[in-house]
């Protein structure tokens, strides 16, 4: 009897142990424990990605992980900082200003491109009503070259130049390279953040003052601010990188940035290792147009904190949420 137990023991021992080597072929890295270390989620300065910075680190947080935030340069640093795994994850990178360093380190294997958000959007020169009567021919970019228009957008500061009010330098905007390769009478004066954009903004609609400035879609300005893009020659490839294309044989970047851009989350490439229940988590986050607008305008026009901000759109998105933590 003692022996025909041990055999039945035997026999079931070998089947848990073949059904454990289907699991790991199958399943296995969803059984794995994820590390206790803390995921990495840096900080920049414009308001969507602050508050969905915090909201992405709490859906993290439901689903098990321990979250650190740090504050950290948006441009280049940030990706060098991803590649080498001191930040574990970006999760706005936009294509106009960050397209290039993270692409970069994605050619490199040290930062996977981990999820596209449905997203889509659009960086560029933008002016104010004011601007536009000043400027008939806008929002063509040849009207810049006229006499009238310069004029009305110079400044003091920038004498016979028109203005540009640009974003932080850290943004990686290839204005003067432009400027340069369109022969444009404009001087760039870059903002220390976006804060600073929409409070000057803010002041010349109030006065009536023409103003071209950096914007980007999504975000708050078009259901407050009357205005347009500039349309510059439309992108395509070659125009930031091979100077024979477009009016310019000399230069590059004689075009616009891309419509219908790129946001993307990108992570280090030891992320789904380490963490492999949170990047399940996170490669099923996908925010919309609406999603950062939503952000933006509750933090800039409501001045909601950031807290309150992200609070408010986990709960105002509980079913996506619970969808996405699984």
């Amino acid at each position: 009897m003692l022996k025909k137990f041990s055999v039945l023991l035997l026999v079931l021992a070998l089947f848990a142990s073949a059904c454990g080597d289907d699991d790991s072929s199958g399943g296995g890295e969803d059984m794995a424990a994820d590390s206790t270390d803390p995921i990495i989620i840096p900080i920049h300065n414009w308001t969507s990605q602050i508050v969905g910075a915090e909201i992405v680190g709490q859906i993290l947080t439901m689903a098990g992980a321990n979250v650190e935030y740090i504050s950290s340069d948006s441009g280049a640093p940030v990706y060098e900082a991803m590649c080498l795994g001191d930040v574990s994850l970006v999760h706005e990178v936009w294509e106009s200003s960050f397209g290039v360093p993270f692409e970069e380190n994605v050619a490199k294997g040290c930062v996977i491109d981990a999820q596209t958000h449905d997203t889509k959007t659009r960086e560029e020169w933008w002016y104010n009503a004011a601007a536009g009567e000043a400027c008939p021919g806008l929002p063509d970019w040849t009207a810049l070259l006229e006499a009238d228009c310069i004029a009305a957008l110079s400044t003091p500061e920038t004498g016979d130049n028109a203005r540009y009010l640009g974003g932080p330098v850290e943004w990686q905007k290839k204005d003067p390279e432009r400027i340069a390769a369109l022969n444009l009478p404009v001087t760039v004066v870059n903002a220390g953040s976006s804060d600073a954009i929409w409070a000057e903004l803010d002041s010349a609609v109030a006065n009536g003052t023409p103003i071209m400035s950096f914007n980007w879609t999504p975000n708050f300005v078009d259901a407050v601010y009357e205005g347009s893009f500039v349309e510059f020659p439309d992108y395509e490839d070659g125009c930031f990188d091979d100077p024979a294309w477009g009016s310019n044989p000399d230069a590059t970047y004689d075009c616009g940035n891309p419509k219908g851009a790129y946001l993307k989350i990108g992570t280090w490439e030891g992320f789904e290792g380490k963490w492999p229940h949170a990047y399940s988590v996170l490669t099923s986050i996908n925010f919309t147009n609406l999603d950062l607008a939503t952000m933006a305008a509750q933090g800039d026009i409501d001045n909601m904190s950031v807290a309150d901000n992200a609070a408010k759109w986990l709960e105002d998105n509980a079913d996506r949420v619970a969808e996405w933590v699984g």
